[in-house]
């Protein structure tokens, strides 16, 4: 049965209009989004299976391009779509970052780098300069690695700190493995950064570690 014919208040769209987009299941917010189904198939029952094929909502909306669009109702015009509703959701993310005091609203910074980092398939590390008020000046990629390690280099981030005149900075880096728990080596390359950027008098004030859908904040668990 299309989903035209269903009652009104069971219809996807209708739902999030009156009972807003949080009461949807994932299979329906992919229906609003595809819009359409297919030959014998509604929107939702797409939607249910592009869950099944990509291992949830985040796997689809993490898809290269290739997956995606050989994903059945997907193609290049909603992969573009997608993408253009990641970014914004990744602008959004980095306002509300950069709207006040970074210690204040950890939450903004915490959500936006779990969003630029979950998913990667090799280690990424980057910096959140701030400025004397804690307020955001910039968000840096810095270095890049693979599965299991990326080399940090303490130099570079010295750098970069006095290029902005930073007075501190968030460090942040990923675990494609799946595990937010430090390693005793992202414990040590804390402390020796911690001691670097000392020095220049920039502050370190936290590191996250984002793992799929975890993260751990070394400020919040007593290691920083």
């Amino acid at each position: 049965m299309a989903i035209r014919d269903w009652p009104e208040d069971t219809r996807p769209r209708e739902k999030l209009l009156k009972q807003g987009a949080a009461t949807l299941t994932d299979a329906e917010l992919i229906a609003v989004f595809l819009r359409t189904g297919m030959v014998g198939k509604s929107a939702v029952d797409l939607g249910r299976e592009l869950i099944e094929c990509f291992g949830g909502l985040g796997g689809l909306c993490r898809a290269n391009q290739a997956a995606a669009c050989a994903a059945p109702g997907v193609g290049k015009a909603k992969y573009a779509l997608l993408q253009a509703v990641m970014e914004m959701a990744r602008r959004t993310l980095a306002e509300d970052m950069q709207a006040g005091d970074a210690l204040a609203s950890p939450s903004a910074v915490r959500d936006y780098l779990r969003l630029i980092l979950r998913g990667k398939e090799y280690e990424v590390f980057c910096c959140v300069f701030l400025d004397a008020q804690n307020r955001v000046i910039a968000v840096e990629e810095l270095f890049r690695g693979t599965l299991t390690q990326t080399s940090v280099y303490p130099r570079e981030i010295i750098k970069r700190a006095l290029a902005h005149n930073a007075a501190a900075l968030i460090l942040a880096h990923n675990h494609p493995s799946g595990v937010a728990e430090p390693s005793q080596a992202d414990r040590t390359l804390t402390r020796r950064l911690a001691d670097a950027l000392a020095l220049v008098d920039v502050r370190v004030l936290d590191h996250f570690i984002v793992a799929g859908a975890s993260s751990l904040s070394f400020m919040e668990s007593g290691q920083l």
